[in-house]
């Protein structure tokens, strides 16, 4: 069983600042030369993917939530009930 959602633009944001971490590692290890500017573009860059990638993913899952058999939403208020009922708590009486 999952313990959460996989979530694939944040997989792919994760490899591009890892790809950041591994270009400055190897300009520290003196491996080769770095400018300080060379990663901002692998950072936009993966950061772009990843937004059209979640909104990719949002949108197969979107399509996917109507039809039957479609597995339900794991979201915060999954399972929780709203309405009227008559419990014993301290709802609305000090209002």
């Amino acid at each position: 069983m999952l313990r959460h959602e996989f979530r694939p633009g944040r997989l792919v944001a994760g490899a591009a600042f890892v790809l950041a971490g591994v270009i400055y590692a190897g300009d520290a290890g003196g491996l080769w030369e770095t400018p300080w500017f060379a990663v901002v573009p692998v950072v936009v860059a993966g950061l772009f993917l990843a937004a059209v990638t979640g909104l990719v993913t949002r949108a197969v899952r979107g399509r996917r939530a109507g039809k039957p058999g479609a597995p339900a939403e794991t979201g915060a208020g999954a399972g929780t009930e709203t309405g009227s009922g008559s419990g014993s708590g301290s709802g609305s009486a000090g209002r």
